[in-house]
């Protein structure tokens, strides 16, 4: 089956789904398991979405006519 692409709310929306259904702790071993495997693609399709968007992120300054100049973004690392 064809995974539907999530946006970013839909995927977390879904992973926030698991955690309370794994928290209670009443499913059978194998849909915990599911579901374990579920959340970890969400999460990682999660932060693949985070590092794309931050990689878009620009600082704004005043330029010398005191307009708007973009800069790239800095890691502050």
């Amino acid at each position: 089956m064809a995974e539907k692409k999530l946006s970013f709310e839909q995927a977390l929306g879904r992973l926030e789904e698991i955690v309370k259904h794994l928290e209670q702790g009443d499913l059978p071993l194998s849909e915990s398991m599911e579901l374990f495997e579920e959340g970890t693609g969400l999460l990682n399709a999660c932060g693949k979405m985070l590092d794309e968007a931050e990689q878009k992120v620009v600082k704004l300054r005043k330029g010398p006519d005191r307009e708007p100049v973009e800069l790239p973004f800095e890691d502050e690392t």
